[in-house]
């Protein structure tokens, strides 16, 4: 408990109290295995993480288990989200060898940080064919004792091949842009869900940035392949906010779907999604002109500004997915669903009848057994719609999510992570300009104004220049990461757009030259995760992949594209930039372009006919 304590991670503090001797990473646990020659077991998630909360439970608050890990390692929490390097480093590995990823994330290290072992959730006992955590824990350390130069032989194979993967050269483009783009466009269409939208089967994850890709890929394709585009977007942008991923009451998205209708949601709600799901719900009702479209972004927002907003403008990171039921118990998702027995007393037969046949609602509940392995959610209903993108305008509807809203308010609300993570509130401010721009509303583009004003005073160091990564309580944490920096600048350009602020671009231009400084590979071109001053960290790398957040060098590609069309000149380098940042990506792009659809954004971009340009003069910015 000591050594957590005094840490500020919302995370770490959740497992101050656990009976595991817990560090924080950093020297003293790093001294402590070097001198007791013990291997370091390091754990890493984050704090509204289901399954982290799942293992901290099963195993970390267990006494034996705890005991085998005090015994036999020291023991380092990380939470993913103040150091996303470390997770990247780590998480690089565990994919390697197992072949997959996730959190809670488990390590086995040398005492000089080399990884010989790991994976990501174990059971606390031997089941469902799964190897129990005291198991591992009791074979490695045998392992240690009797064949450590073994061990630290794996160790030294694994950060060699990652050293190899960080430092690989790549070839120059050989393929046309278009041709990229055609081949990603065609591997789309080739995994989508032509009856529930989205692409391939279950689980099903919000990739906002493959939408964004289709919908401009649309403009310049073919007509049957942008029509094909098109309605690849729209259906899926229906599906989502129809089914269970969307919270019909109180605006926003869940994490992902366990299944392929995106009926069941892992019902956390991420900052980062917020944002980004925003923007193709914005698009989309440009393109079409449908309000549906409009609808789900404005309740999107709505949700923000209303649970994620700190007082000050700062937006918090996230809402968990688990929080207390009505007896009692902490259970996923026990906020958002509801036994039809609760919905009689609080609603007239007619009403319980009208809602029922509008979201499929059913007395025995409608969530099918094989997606709550748990049984957390036995006799509950989420609310779904089955045809339509969103809620329709009619009013008895309206009464009863208005008093569904009202009682669901008085339930026990999910653990919010109030961290402030400076490249999610960069996402988010974003989708508030945008918003404001397009819808002409001056709240969001003030909203977008005031978390700019939040990081410039609590995430900014004006001496240096520099960002920090997080605050939380007053206290700023770690320096800023290439993606703190990329997703903000994104931010800055979108709200000067919005405004012709010229104090936004100044800014933006000021952090792209300290994000060059810092992160920029001057061997191969594209921006390392982190700076190089950590000598903890053993491999510096670079993110290739557009997950759930997208890559720092995907949306700088993108940012670098828009300040070569300025005209200040302050960059006149900037469209290179942007070109050898594909460069530098061209074995992904040219064999899997699927993996980075942030970055076809930019390629799009880049093919922008030449007379469309940017005339920016005394604060103002205009398309010709």
């Amino acid at each position: 408990m000591k050594h957590l304590a005094n840490t500020s991670s919302p995370y770490l503090l959740q497992h101050a109290s656990n009976p595991v001797d817990w560090y924080p990473w950093g020297e003293e646990a790093f001294q402590r295995a070097r001198v007791e020659e013990k291997p370091i077991f390091l754990s890493i998630g984050y704090s509204t993480c289901h399954w982290c909360h799942v293992m901290a439970h099963e195993s970390f608050e267990d006494e034996k288990i705890a005991a085998l890990l005090n015994q036999y390692f020291i023991c380092i929490k990380v939470d993913r989200e103040e150091r996303p390097d470390v997770d990247r480093l780590y998480m690089t590995y565990v994919q390697a060898l197992t072949g997959s990823g996730g959190w809670p994330m488990s390590v086995w290290l040398t005492p000089e940080l080399k990884p010989f072992f790991g994976g990501t959730y174990f059971p606390p006992d031997d089941r469902y064919g799964r190897i129990g955590f005291p198991s591992v824990l009791l074979q490695l350390s045998q392992l240690w004792r009797e064949n450590r130069g073994r061990l630290e032989q794996e160790a030294e194979r694994a950060i060699k091949a990652l050293q190899h993967l960080a430092e690989r050269r790549q070839e120059h483009l050989v393929m046309k842009k278009e041709e990229i783009l055609h081949h990603a466009y065609a591997a789309w269409v080739q995994s989508f869900d032509e009856k529930w939208g989205g692409f391939g089967g279950a689980p099903k994850f919000p990739r906002p940035s493959i939408l964004l890709f289709l919908l401009r890929y649309a403009k310049t394709a073919s007509a049957a392949e942008s029509k094909q585009a098109r309605a690849m977007v729209f259906l899926t942008l229906q599906k989502m906010a129809a089914g269970g991923l969307q919270d019909h009451l109180g605006g926003g998205f869940h994490r992902y779907s366990v299944d392929r209708i995106w009926q069941v949601p892992h019902f956390e709600k991420m900052l980062y999604d917020q944002a980004q799901l925003v923007m193709p719900y914005l698009e989309a009702a440009q393109v079409t002109g449908e309000k549906a479209f409009l609808q789900v972004a404005r309740d999107t927002l709505d949700y923000v500004a209303r649970d994620l907003m700190s007082p000050e403008g700062g937006f918090y990171a996230a809402e968990d997915a688990d929080s207390v039921d009505c007896s009692g118990k902490k259970q996923e998702g026990a906020f958002y669903v509801w036994a039809l027995s609760e919905l009689e007393q609080l609603l007239s037969s007619e009403e319980v009848a009208f809602i029922s046949d509008h979201y499929h609602l059913k007395p025995s509940g409608n969530i099918p057994e094989e997606y709550d392995p748990h049984e957390e959610l036995v006799g509950k209903n989420i609310l779904m719609l089955w045809g339509t993108a969103c809620d329709a305008d009619l009013e008895p509807l309206k009464k009863i999510k208005e008093k569904l809203f009202a009682a669901r308010l008085k339930r026990s609300r999910p653990h919010r992570d109030e961290k402030i993570v400076t490249a999610w509130n960069g996402l988010m401010i974003s989708a508030f300009a945008k918003a404001g721009a397009q819808l002409k509303n001056q709240y969001d583009v003030e909203t977008a104004q005031r978390a700019v004003m939040f990081i410039k005073k609590h995430l900014y160091d004006p001496k240096q220049g520099t960002l920090l990564r997080s605050w939380y309580q007053g206290r700023s944490m770690e320096q800023g990461f290439a993606e703190d920096y990329a997703f903000l600048i994104q931010g800055l350009l979108d709200l000067y757009e919005a405004t012709s602020d010229g104090a936004c671009l100044t800014w933006a231009e000021e952090l792209q030259e300290k994000m060059n400084e810092l992160f920029w590979d001057h061997e191969q071109g594209g921006y390392f995760s982190s700076a190089a001053a950590d000598p903890h960290l053993l491999v510096r790398l670079k993110e290739d992949y557009d997950g759930a957040e997208p890559a720092a060098s995907s949306v700088a590609a993108s940012n670098l594209l828009r300040f070569s069309k300025l005209s200040s000149g302050r960059f006149t380098n900037a469209a290179e930039m942007a070109e050898r940042i594909f460069q530098t990506m061209t074995a992904t792009l040219t064999s899997m372009p699927t993996a980075v659809p942030q970055l076809l954004v930019g390629l799009c971009d880049s093919l922008r006919s030449s007379s469309e340009e940017r005339i920016c003069k005394d604060g103002s910015c205009n398309v010709r």
